[in-house]
């Protein structure tokens, strides 16, 4: 047995960070990441029909390169389709996102452990950044979306705990950590402890130079937070907020806990407090029923934000979910055709939030990749940046005086 493994991540920063604590471990345990592996663990996303897709066919891909390898599939589309896959060929075993880290367990051949309520893991493969989990699961259930189903109940961690992890993650040499959920504004739930104390304690105890904050619903930014953030030296003025829909009517048959009014309410006052802020939302195109004057209706009010991007999903018609079984499905070319109106309004829209900040000197947190002699960074409201290549500058934070040159915007 040579011990090698590979690792393969699908979705979201979660995963990444779910991912990253399965490598480490199995490095613990002497194995090593490899280019021809013994083990192979795929962690999979369901969030869109396409997302599947993609899982189903790298599996069978890398079935047909590595015959003899043990292949483990674990993760959103492993919760909600775990006897399909193990049908899949050469697929050894499945864990959902419950028992995702019992994984390793299994191809140490190990006592698979009781399940935990709620598992912490964070990144640690990158150089300058972390991305910590800190909750998981979500009880909103909207209409279009599987993540409920596929991550369970809103659970979460300790302060106490986080804090801990902050620690381990500085003392590996990190500058900057995310935190991140399914639905962090939830952190907390069933205890006396919430979102707004964790940073807090962050904020009081100083323990990494950044921290961000990922998606957060707009009913759980509270003012508090933003005002928080706005005084903090070390909570980053970056915002990741889901919309989803600009239209009300919309929303509501989403299922959404909010109006378009209370979201616009949150921007105007991150703006107020912090014109500099990076301010980025989701937002769905042709969710069924929406009509042309709904989707004008949408796009006119988030083009009336003054928003840094967007993230553009396609409706994608989820099985088991109320909104697929919607009437009036919107066509797929007019969703594509949406959902490139969203993409190009996008674009302008972070063209116009870099060039804001041209002439200015902002710290930049640098990181390792070398691309044709450049590498990249991050300035604290997210603007990235390029420079010639220079080994002294990684993972440092230092000033930097930006130019049109030098800005990289059509790479999120």
């Amino acid at each position: 047995m040579n011990k090698s493994f590979s690792i393969y991540t699908f979705g979201c920063k979660l995963n990444f960070s779910e991912s990253s604590d399965m490598a480490r471990r199995l490095r613990e345990q002497g194995w090593q990441e490899s280019d021809e592996p013994e083990a192979i663990i795929v962690n999979s996303c369901a969030v869109t029909h396409a997302a599947e897709k993609k899982v189903r066919n790298y599996v069978a891909h890398l079935h047909r390169e590595y015959p003899n390898a043990r292949i483990v599939v674990v993760g959103c589309y492993a919760s909600l389709q775990a006897e399909v896959i193990r049908q899949w060929a050469g697929v050894e075993a499945v864990f959902g996102n419950r028992d995702k880290l019992h994984a390793v367990n299994h191809i140490l051949g190990l006592p698979i452990p009781e399940t935990p309520t709620f598992f912490s893991t964070y990144s640690s493969n990158d150089r300058t950044r972390s991305f910590l989990k800190i909750q998981d699961g979500c009880d909103y259930y909207c209409t279009y979306c599987t993540v409920a189903a596929a991550r369970g109940e809103s659970r979460s961690d300790s302060v106490e705990h986080v804090l801990q992890n902050i620690e381990k993650i500085h003392a590996e040499g990190l500058k900057e950590v995310n935190i991140t959920g399914v639905n962090l504004g939830t952190f907390g739930k069933g205890t006396d402890e919430n979102f707004y104390d964790l940073l807090k304690a962050i904020d009081k105890q100083h323990l990494v130079e950044r921290v961000r904050i990922s998606s957060i619903e707009p009913n759980l930014l509270t003012d508090d937070i933003i005002e928080l953030v706005a005084k903090s030296d070390i909570l980053m003025p970056h915002f990741h907020i889901p919309l989803q829909s600009g239209c009300d009517k919309t929303l509501a048959m989403m299922k959404r806990r909010y109006k378009r009014a209370l979201f616009q309410d949150k921007i105007m006052k991150i703006k107020q407090l912090m014109p500099d802020a990076c301010i980025a939302i989701d937002i769905i195109a042709g969710f069924p029923g929406e009509t042309e004057e709904d989707f004008r209706d949408s796009y006119d009010f988030v083009k009336s934000l003054p928003l840094s991007y967007l993230h553009v999903f396609t409706y994608s018609r989820r099985p088991g979910t109320p909104a697929a079984a919607m009437k009036e499905q919107v066509p797929e070319q007019v969703k594509h055709d949406r959902t490139n109106r969203l993409l190009e309004l996008s674009e302008t829209k972070k063209r116009f939030f870099y060039h804001e900040h041209v002439g200015e000197t902002r710290p930049v947190l640098w990181e390792s990749e070398n691309v044709d002699g450049n590498m990249f960074g991050f300035t604290d409201n997210y603007i990235k940046v390029a420079a010639p290549f220079n080994p002294d500058r990684v993972n440092t934070i230092k000033p930097y005086f930006l130019t049109e040159k030098q800005l990289i915007v059509n790479n999120y």
